[in-house]
């Protein structure tokens, strides 16, 4: 049985993809690890089919054109046969320690015919040339040890919302609300952490440091400069969610806002690249996403206007507009997360 599918997204990643790929075979044949190739132009292609010829009852490889992230994502979830998933970047990796814990654990749910929805660890932030790697972790926030409901969370810190990189979710699950990422687009792995949440309800957290978050190559899409360059995709991504939902439909409160204050991050992002850019046309932009909230629901649009980071991100003028950056400035030291 498999209880984890892991898919590797990989577009031109011979340079580092062994190092995920290994980091994720000491699960045996617990796990399955599904790479797939989305049209990459190098020996990707050629290393993946070497594991799969290696290690043939653990990984799988899915060759196919080039479609972006996203849909490498959604290929990977189609070929999935384990219980449960996880997208691991093929620049990034897991540690033993943690796999082992984690398989343990869902192991134990088989015994005991028990399943839940979404699994959350910790990640780290494997910056270049930073000597302590900032961790995020839910210690706080989550309950510990046992199944928990939305009713049960506490409140989340900015930099402490679930990523990507924190989050497992149930295979079928993800399935059964047909999961599809956009093609050819960046910044998805939003639409990924947050479509699902609604369908959640059973979660447990796991406090072991699990994921690592590799952040030091310059053509990242995390990389300042390039999110500058494709703000218009951080734009659209940012108003699919807006139109996933209507929020004010969701039962749980405190699932509610959660989901409001992760809009509120995704228009902070898109808001202060857009000011960092310096262009005229992309302040028009700005203002017009802030109109297509509105449009789309007052009650959410005041919410995340008038909270700590609607303001911070619309002080009027070029003296608000310089504010702004360094309040984002401040944060991204403090986060690291770029």
């Amino acid at each position: 049985m498999k209880y984890i599918s892991f898919a590797i997204p990989c577009y031109n990643s011979q340079d580092y993809m062994a190092h995920a790929i290994e980091s994720i075979l000491p699960g045996g044949e617990d796990v399955e690890i599904i790479i797939v190739n989305d049209g990459s132009k190098d020996d990707t292609l050629k290393i993946a089919r070497e594991y799969e010829g290696k290690y043939p009852d653990i990984v799988r490889v899915v060759d196919k054109e080039n479609g972006g992230h996203g849909d490498a994502v959604t290929a990977g979830l189609t070929h999935a046969s384990g219980s449960y998933f996880k997208v691991v970047d093929s620049d990034d990796w897991v540690d033993e320690e943690s796999l082992h814990k984690i398989l343990a654990l869902l192991r134990r749910f088989q015994d005991e015919g028990e399943e839940i929805d979404m699994l959350v660890s910790n990640y780290v932030y494997e910056k270049v040339g930073v000597e302590h790697k900032k961790c995020i972790h839910y210690r706080n926030v989550l309950p510990q040890d046992e199944i928990f409901h939305w009713q049960d969370i506490g409140h989340f810190r900015i930099d402490q919302y679930i990523l990507m990189h924190s989050v497992i979710y149930r295979t079928d699950l993800l399935k059964l609300i047909q999961l599809r990422l956009p093609k050819h687009t960046f910044y998805v792995d939003n639409i990924y952490v947050y479509y699902p949440l609604p369908h959640v309800r059973k979660m447990y957290y796991l406090d072991v440091d699990f994921y690592r978050y590799y952040i030091g190559r310059e053509d990242q899409s995390v990389n300042e400069k390039v999110m500058i360059s494709r703000v218009d995709q951080q734009i659209y991504v940012t108003k699919t969610m807006i139109d996933m939902y209507d929020l004010n439909k969701i039962s749980s409160k405190k699932l509610k806002n959660y989901m409001i204050n992760y809009l509120a991050i995704m228009m902070t992002v898109s808001s202060i690249l857009l000011i960092r850019s310096k262009k005229q046309e992309n302040l028009a932009k700005k203002k017009e996403l802030w109109t297509y909230l509105k449009k789309k629901d007052l009650k959410v649009f005041l919410k995340i206007r008038y909270g700590i980071l609607g303001q911070t991100m619309n002080i009027p003028g070029k003296p608000g507009r310089k504010i702004s950056s360094l309040a984002y400035s401040v944060a991204r030291r403090l986060v690291g997360f770029n």
